[in-house]
């Protein structure tokens, strides 16, 4: 699939200057970069859910409970 994208020149020559210090290509580098937006939008919802658990039942286990919970000792 093609995506274009309208860009500055000051924004293109950024980018195009980026990518060649990491010697990678524009391509691979803006694919990388929306990449990493989507992963880290899905860690700071994963984390905001687990906080929210956390504060509806404050219940926590140490390394030892876990283990033995598990039957690991």
């Amino acid at each position: 699939m093609t995506v274009s994208v309208r860009l500055k020149e000051e924004d293109t020559a950024l980018f195009k200057k980026y990518a060649a210090l990491n010697n990678i290509s524009l391509s691979d580098m803006i694919r990388n970069a929306v990449l990493e937006k989507i992963e880290d939008e899905y860690d700071l919802e994963s984390y905001e859910k687990a906080i929210a658990e956390y504060k509806a039942n404050p219940v926590t286990y140490s390394h030892e409970d876990v283990a033995r919970m598990l039957d690991l000792e």
